[in-house]
């Protein structure tokens, strides 16, 4: 894929940025992190170069100054909420979170039990905390939160809410996935630090939609792809407008809120420090592009992609029908369709030959590889197979895997695990192949280039099993899905 994102000078100018930001309101600010803080793969694809740890890189590069709080509903803990792109709960990814941060070396002081109730789920996951060295904080619901501003910034409403001992100029409040309270603890602390005579300020850090971006660049409408399931639309900021003259964009939710947030910051601070949603934002992603015919075309993709996985959810049942008709609105205001993914075509027709599922993938010079079922390997197994020998310049016609590795597996599975399918899924194939490593030096050369499948494109012609999408997954592979079951 060619490269549209210059991620060093992102960094650069997003770190002075927050600096500046951070000496506007005299040496505190509690910055709220919208979105992946450590794993934004949907920001590396749609901005090619964009590094997915990215944020977090940017951090470090201030990483005396910061202090990371991660916040949390209680009830997300007490329902086992899931985080869909990573397949576990809210609870096991603050601990993943705070895993990688501390690894980092970033200062991870506290969590908050945001409304927190005395939910037995979340009590036990407090005693875990505590038991490994971390403060927990609760913070409580308030009643006619956000719309009752009297009550919400008084002793009954923020007051009852845990202070959060901070010690550091930039406190980060991030969490494991949307509706955890970041805001509230952010608005939270401002009125505590407010009653203890301390100067602090909010901004938020939320990278999409890209406000210094046109409402309908892809890159935006990617956004909205990525939030067809939660209705979010981009608009453009009425607040800027009327402020400033000039356009800017943002989103429903932001603009929809900024009022009671104006009328919450007079009643804690006096006055409002912003004129627009827009303002408090501290997003310089829109200033790193340098490709952008590069960056439109990825974004593009990345619906095409988005409309696979809603028309897929769809079919399983575990989504409805609303986002694949709004994805379907957004392709078409592109232009594009769903069969402008280069990888589309060549599965299908493969598919159509063999009558039997069929996969094809797009290797990083743009290479077009495919695989089909047979007796001993399943579509997407035989895909990766020929892959890797493209990428390691392998003859088609050598055998990686002796028949004497795959016969055992076959047998296990028949006739021991009760499979009536013995074709080999990809999981079972790359174990095989790393057996076959050890003693044939093709199959080693083969595993060598497992690496340069990360980003590669996918297209299957039939919905996959979870292992086979899970294999792909944790290979960094852009998967895409045909609507349809295996015949």
């Amino acid at each position: 894929m060619k490269m549209g994102y210059d991620n060093d000078k992102y960094l650069r100018m997003q770190s002075e940025h927050i600096r500046q930001r951070i000496a506007q309101f005299g040496g505190k600010l509690y910055l709220e992190f919208g979105g992946k803080l450590y794993d934004d793969n949907h920001a590396s694809r749609v901005l090619p170069g964009f590094q997915p740890d990215s944020k977090l890189q940017m951090l470090l590069q201030i990483k005396d100054q910061v202090e990371m709080v991660i916040a949390i509903n209680a009830n997300d803990i007490e329902k086992n909420k899931i985080r869909g792109d990573l397949g576990i709960t809210y609870d096991r990814d603050v601990i993943r979170l705070l895993d990688i941060f501390r690894g980092f070396g970033l200062y991870v002081s506290s969590v908050v039990l945001t409304r927190y109730a005395g939910q037995r789920a979340a009590k036990a996951f407090q005693e875990r905390l505590e038991g490994m060295g971390v403060r927990v904080y609760h913070h409580f619901a308030i009643e006619g939160y956000p719309s009752d501003t009297a009550h919400i910034v008084s002793d009954e409403g923020f007051g009852k809410n845990d202070f959060v001992e901070t010690t550091r100029e930039l406190v980060v409040v991030t969490a494991p996935g949307p509706g955890s309270g970041k805001l509230a603890t952010c608005l939270s602390q401002l009125y505590h630090e407010h009653k203890r005579g301390v100067n602090a300020g909010y901004a938020k850090f939320e990278t999409f939609p890209v406000w210094n971006l046109p409402l309908n660049h892809p890159v935006n409408l990617a956004y909205e792809a990525a939030t067809a399931d939660l209705s979010d639309v981009n608009m453009i900021d009425p607040f800027h407008l009327e402020a400033y003259g000039a356009t800017a964009v943002n989103y429903n939710r932001d603009v929809e809120a900024f009022p009671v947030l104006v009328a919450m910051f007079e009643k804690i601070l006096g006055q409002c420090p912003y004129k627009s949603p827009t303002d408090m934002g501290v997003n310089m992603v829109g200033n790193c592009i340098v490709d952008e015919e590069a960056v439109k075309h990825a974004a593009a993709q990345e619906i095409i992609r988005r409309y696979y996985a809603a028309a897929c959810d769809a079919k399983r049942g575990k989504g409805g029908e609303e986002p694949v008709r709004k994805l379907e609105l957004l392709m078409r205001k592109l232009g594009v369709t769903e069969n402008d993914r280069p990888v589309v075509a060549p599965a299908l027709e493969l598919a159509e030959k063999t009558q039997k599922p069929a996969a094809a993938m797009e290797l990083p010079d743009g290479t077009i590889v495919t695989g089909k079922t047979s007796a001993l390997l399943g579509a997407s197994a035989a895909l990766l197979l020929n892959a890797l020998k493209a990428l390691g310049h392998i003859r088609d016609e050598l055998h990686l895997i002796s028949p004497v590795v795959i016969d055992p597996i076959q047998h296990l599975k028949v006739d021991h695990l009760g499979n009536r399918n013995p074709r080999l899924h990809t999981d079972e194939v790359l174990i095989a192949l790393s057996i076959s490593a050890a003693t044939n030096p093709t199959a080693e050369l083969a595993m060598e280039q497992l690496a340069q499948l990360r980003g590669c494109q996918v297209h299957s012609s039939v919905i996959l099993s979870a292992v086979d999408e899970n294999t792909f997954k944790r290979l960094g592979v852009n998967l895409t899905c045909q609507p349809r079951y295996k015949g």
